[in-house]
């Protein structure tokens, strides 16, 4: 697959160009390249990632950093199985029980909550750090979800992470799940108020926060240039969106 001519390899953390040390100098680089290229990818253009990840999988399916990025990319495109498999082998390679969190959730995608739920009370969990555990919480209050147990995920979600006024990078995905679930047993008003603490810690945009805010205030915005034949008769062409009472 074509690859810019900006990408050097050199972009690669320092611990996966320690590991691929281990290969030949020129088959190092074209790994680290093809790497550099899933990461890039993984969000604007999963399946492309995905491309990448295979390409670098045939080339250095011995290395750890490798079975993990093809993980992250076959995750990401939905494909459970194959995703699970390469973080079982990445596992194996490295002993860290880092991935456990996602290797439950791809149980959970492959229709088997019972399996990831059992997976959040293993002895690994409690190896993980506090990131580490507070999505393997996320992903057990799915499972629950998954299985109907609509209020055991609210009850999964409450933790001393959860009360906490600071901010973490999983802070707003805490709440935001935390919200959805009040929801879905129908607390409605605390469900608005955990998604706007929720918007107020997502500082990076990961959630639609926002989104389900306004739902829930019946608050609708439309693109006023779809409505071009209304604006051209009134003269409210404003070029942006305008929120609706609904």
């Amino acid at each position: 697959m074509p690859i810019p001519d900006d990408v050097t390899g050199e972009e690669i953390d320092k611990d996966v160009r320690q590991e691929l040390m281990s290969l030949p100098k020129t088959l190092a680089g074209d790994v680290a390249r093809n790497l550099v290229m899933v990461a890039r990818l993984l969000d604007e253009d999963p399946e492309q990632a995905y491309g990448y990840s295979r390409v670098a999988l045939r080339l250095a399916s011995r290395v750890a950093a490798v079975r993990e990025a093809a993980g992250f990319a076959a995750y990401a495109v939905g494909k459970y199985s194959e995703a699970l498999a390469e973080f079982r082998a990445a596992r194996r390679m490295t002993g860290s029980v880092e991935l456990w969190p996602v290797m439950a959730d791809c149980e959970r995608g492959l229709g088997r909550p019972e399996k990831a739920l059992a997976m959040a009370g293993e002895p690994e969990v409690q190896k993980l750090d506090r990131a580490g555990q507070v999505e393997m919480r996320l992903v057990a209050a799915g499972a629950r979800r998954d299985m109907g147990q609509a209020d055991a995920a609210v009850v999964t979600l409450q933790s001393p992470e959860l009360a906490s006024t600071a901010v973490h990078p999983w802070t707003a995905r805490l709440r935001y799940a935390y919200a959805d679930a009040l929801l879905e047993v129908g607390r409605e008003g605390e469900a608005r108020d955990w998604f706007a603490k929720a918007l107020e810690a997502d500082q990076g945009g990961t959630t639609d926060a926002s989104d389900r805010l306004a739902e829930l205030d019946g608050v609708e915005f439309t693109d006023v240039l779809e409505e071009s034949g209304e604006t051209e008769d009134n003269g409210d062409a404003d070029g942006g969106e305008r929120p609706e009472q609904g």
